[in-house]
């Protein structure tokens, strides 16, 4: 099977990688079921890139439907260490224009029907979670989306919410009392299970809208929305191959050990089929 060390999961618009060569197609099953679409692995400006489109080829699955651990474990097994998101956003600020860019260090979960973590059924585990995103692998996306031209903001919370619909006013004005800078739909628990998975993760969030907070404007459109995102994409896959280029060859960071002191429970009552369905993730630590 072939590997990769870099991802990039695709948001909506973005199911391909142009320029993608020696392209393989890999369909890998886990034990939380199979993952959003096959995952596509080939040769980006040199470098071996996976992709992995998000909500499947056609846009088929919604948000608050989004096999997460299937798509984290199954780009685990194939040996990735970095994921780059490219998820779209609404924003709360005005300098945060549409068709900006911004790479987020802070986010607040408010999603509410998903699962959100690798553990449970008899294993604990508590990653530290204090910086939500590889700050290594932020710093070569927004770098790399500098040298593309694009306009990109470092740094911001970005409020994950459940969807599949947007926000009501009030909630809109909310998040933005809180400070938050951008909102999305897809961003968790992505973050978190790559984390629990001991990679390296960081998005590309595309801003779309003002979402619902923004008295002067009109209610915001799907259609306008689409052509946005569309021009962002196209900016993002420029962005990508930039990134990939750049990304350094060894981990120097937090990411690469988050689960040497998480978990928990005692290992002789750790459940035999959780240490099996778990051992690409834990195997270094469990005898």
């Amino acid at each position: 099977m072939p590997e990769a060390k870099i991802a990039v999961i695709g948001g909506t618009g973005l199911y391909e990688i142009e320029g993608m060569t020696d392209v393989e197609a890999v369909n890998v099953a886990t034990p939380f079921g199979d993952p959003s679409d096959t995952i596509m692995i080939g040769a980006v400006e040199g470098t071996s890139v996976a992709f992995l489109p998000r909500h499947g080829q056609g846009h088929k699955i919604a948000p608050n439907e989004l096999p997460q651990r299937a798509n984290i474990y199954a780009l685990k097994s194939l040996g990735i260490e970095w994921i780059i998101a490219i998820n779209s956003c609404g924003s709360f600020k005005e300098e945060l224009k549409p068709r900006d860019l911004v790479v987020p260090d802070q986010v607040i979960d408010r999603t509410k029907g998903r699962v959100s973590t690798f553990f449970g059924n008899g294993l604990v585990g508590h990653i530290p979670f204090a910086e939500p995103f590889c700050p290594n692998l932020a710093n070569v996306l927004y770098e790399a989306a500098r040298e593309s031209g694009a306009n990109v903001h470092r740094g911001g919370t970005f409020i994950a919410m459940e969807g599949p619909q947007f926000s009501t006013k009030a909630e809109s004005r909310l998040y933005k009392s809180w400070g938050a800078d951008i909102i999305g739909m897809t961003i968790m628990p992505e973050a978190k299970l790559a984390r629990e998975a001991e990679m390296c993760y960081a998005t590309l969030a595309c801003v779309t809208d003002y979402h619902s907070w923004h008295d002067d404007l009109d209610e915001v459109r799907i259609e306008e929305i689409i052509a946005i995102l569309n021009q962002n994409m196209d900016r993002a896959k420029n962005i990508i191959k930039l990134a990939a280029a750049s990304i350094p060859e060894k981990r120097s960071c937090l990411c690469v050990n988050a689960l040497e002191n998480a978990l928990i429970t005692d290992q002789e009552r750790i459940p035999d089929n959780v240490k099996k369905d778990l051992n690409l993730l834990i195997g270094k630590y469990i005898s």
